[in-house]
C-alpha cells in the first residue's frame, strides 16, 4: 500500500518537518499508529503521532517550543505553526497494575515499540521521507484483509488495558473489519474487566461507537461479547422482552433498539444516546393484560436514562437533553389531538429537531408509519410561513395587569397562562383584546 497522492495538510507538513529535523540530528523518526492506518485506508490522518529513538530531553533541545506532557512515558508535545504533535520515544512497557497504564516504561527500539501496542493495524510505522511503511507485526496484511487482531497474546493486551476491548469494537464498526477469532475470544473472556476503567474513558469510547457509521453493529458486538451487560445492564435487559406484534413486528425491545441505532446518520451524542435509551423503561414496566403493555415507560425510562448519564459523567446539558428525548418520545402518539397552543409549545422546544429524528427512527425501526412525523413537519412549515414567531412574545405582562388595577397575587399566573393559551390558539391577537378578555373574565376584587 502506498500513500495516495494529495496535497499535504498543515498537520502533515509540520509532521514531515519534525521527522526531517530529528533525522538531521542522527535520530530515527517515523509517523506511527492511527495516522498510518487511516492514510493507508485513504482516510484523513487526523492527528499524526511521531515515534523516535530520541530521548525526551533530546527532543526538547531540538525544538524551540515543547510541552512535557508525559516525560515519564517518553512523550513530548512539539509545537510548530500552532500545531501540536506528539513525539514519543520508542518504548517497551512494564507491568500494568490498574488495567490501563504501565507502572513503568523502558526506552527501546522501533520493533519493541510496535509489539507493545494494541492491534496490528495500529502498530504500523511510516517513513514520510522514503514514503514507505515499516511493519513488524503483519499489520499491513491485516489491514488489507479487514481484520482486527491483537498483537501477540490478545488476552495479555486486554488485561494490560481493558479499554482496548471497546477500541476493538470501535475499529470494527468504523472500518467494517472483523475481529480475528482468538482476539474475539479473549475479548469475551475479559469483558468483566471493563468495569475497572473510568466512566469518562468509557463514555468517550461509547460516543465514538454510537456516533460512528455502524452504531447498531456496535451494540450487537457489545451484547455478544458481554460488554453491554457490564457497561449498560439496563440496555442488555431489553433482550427477550416481547412487544405487541401489531406495533413492533421486528421483535423484542433490544432488536428494535439495534434497528434504531442502525438508522442513525452522523448523529450528535445526545441523539445517539436518545435512540439507545428511548425504550429503556420497557423492562421494568412490562406487563401482559389484554395485550403486552409498557405503561409510563417513557417516564420510567427518563429516570433510568438520567441514572445512566450520571454514571457515565455526561455534562449536565447533554444529560438534560438525553433525558428529555426519552421522556418526550411518546408525545407523538397523540400529536394530532393536541390543541393549537399545546402543539405550538411542543414544536417550539429547542430539542424538537432531535425529538423528530428520534420519532422518525422509532417508527422506521418498527411499524414504519410516518404520518405523525409528516404532520409535525407540515405544521412547522405552516407556522414558519406566519409572520409571528412559533411562540410569540406575550400580549400582556404582570405590569400590564398592575396598570389595569389588579393587585399582584397568585391569580396573576392563572390569568397570564390563560391569555397565553388563547394567544397561541389564535383567539386573542392584540394587547387590547387581551385586556378586555381579562376584565370580562377576571373581575377585580374590591
Amino acid at each position: 500500500m502506498k500513500k495516495p497522492a494529495q496535497e499535504k495538510s498543515l498537520t502533515e507538513r509540520v509532521a514531515y518537518d519534525i521527522v526531517v529535523r530529528l533525522r538531521e540530528h542522527g535520530y530515527q523518526a517515523y509517523w506511527v499508529g492511527g495516522c498510518v492506518r487511516n492514510m493507508l485506508l485513504g482516510l484523513p490522518p487526523e492527528d499524526i503521532d511521531i515515534a523516535t529513538n530520541a530521548r525526551p530531553e533530546d527532543t526538547m533541545q531540538l525544538f524551540s517550543k515543547t510541552i512535557p506532557v508525559g516525560v515519564r512515558f517518553g512523550v513530548i508535545l512539539v509545537v510548530q505553526e500552532d500545531v501540536q504533535l506528539e513525539v514519543a520515544t520508542f518504548r517497551s512497557d512494564g507491568v500494568y497494575l490498574n488495567y490501563r497504564h504501565p507502572q513503568e516504561v523502558h526506552f527501546s527500539t522501533a520493533h519493541e515499540d510496535a509489539v507493545r501496542r494494541d492491534f496490528t493495524i495500529n502498530a504500523l510505522f511510516y517513513d514520510p521521507l522514503e514514503k514507505k511503511v515499516i511493519d513488524f507485526v503483519r499489520g499491513e496484511q491485516d489491514l488489507k484483509a479487514g481484520i482486527i487482531r491483537g498483537i501477540g497474546n490478545p488476552a495479555d493486551r486486554f488485561r494490560e488495558d481493558a479499554l482496548r476491548m471497546l477500541r476493538a469494537i470501535r475499529f470494527s464498526t468504523w472500518f467494517g473489519f472483523t475481529l480475528e477469532p482468538t482476539t474475539w475470544a479473549a475479548l469475551c473472556e475479559a469483558a468483566p474487566l471493563i468495569t475497572r476503567i473510568s466512566a469518562d474513558r468509557i463514555r468517550e469510547e461509547l460516543v465514538k461507537i454510537f456516533c460512528g457509521p455502524q452504531a447498531g453493529r456496535g451494540i450487537e458486538l457489545m451484547e455478544q461479547s458481554g460488554l453491554l451487560k457490564e457497561i449498560l445492564p439496563e440496555v442488555a435487559q431489553l433482550k427477550g422482552i416481547p412487544q405487541p406484534p401489531s406495533f413492533h413486528p421486528e421483535g423484542d425491545v433490544l432488536t428494535h433498539t439495534v434497528l434504531g441505532m442502525k438508522l442513525l446518520e452522523n448523529p450528535l451524542p445526545t441523539l445517539a444516546f436518545g435512540v439507545l435509551l428511548h425504550d429503556v423503561g420497557k423492562f421494568p414496566t412490562y406487563e401482559e393484560a389484554d395485550r403486552i403493555r409498557f405503561n409510563l415507560h417513557d417516564k420510567v425510562g427518563a429516570e433510568i436514562a438520567d441514572t445512566i448519564c450520571r454514571r457515565l459523567n455526561f455534562s449536565n446539558a447533554d444529560r438534560s437533553q438525553i433525558v428529555q428525548l426519552v421522556e418526550r418520545h411518546m408525545k407523538f402518539l397523540h400529536i394530532r389531538d393536541m390543541r393549537q397552543a399545546k402543539l405550538r409549545r411542543f414544536l417550539a422546544s429547542p430539542t424538537i429537531e432531535e425529538d423528530l429524528e428520534l420519532h422518525r427512527i422509532d417508527c422506521l425501526a418498527s411499524h414504519s408509519d410516518l404520518e405523525n412525523y409528516d404532520f409535525c413537519r407540515e405544521k412547522l412549515e405552516e407556522f414558519s410561513r406566519e409572520e409571528e414567531e412559533l411562540i410569540p412574545p406575550p400580549l400582556i405582562t404582570g405590569d400590564d395587569l398592575i396598570a389595569a388595577g389588579y393587585q399582584p397575587g397568585p391569580q396573576f399566573k392563572e390569568i397570564l397562562n390563560t391569555v397565553a393559551e388563547s394567544q397561541l390558539e389564535g383567539t386573542l391577537k392584540s394587547k387590547e383584546e387581551a385586556l378586555r378578555f381579562v376584565k370580562g373574565n377576571y373581575p377585580q376584587k374590591n
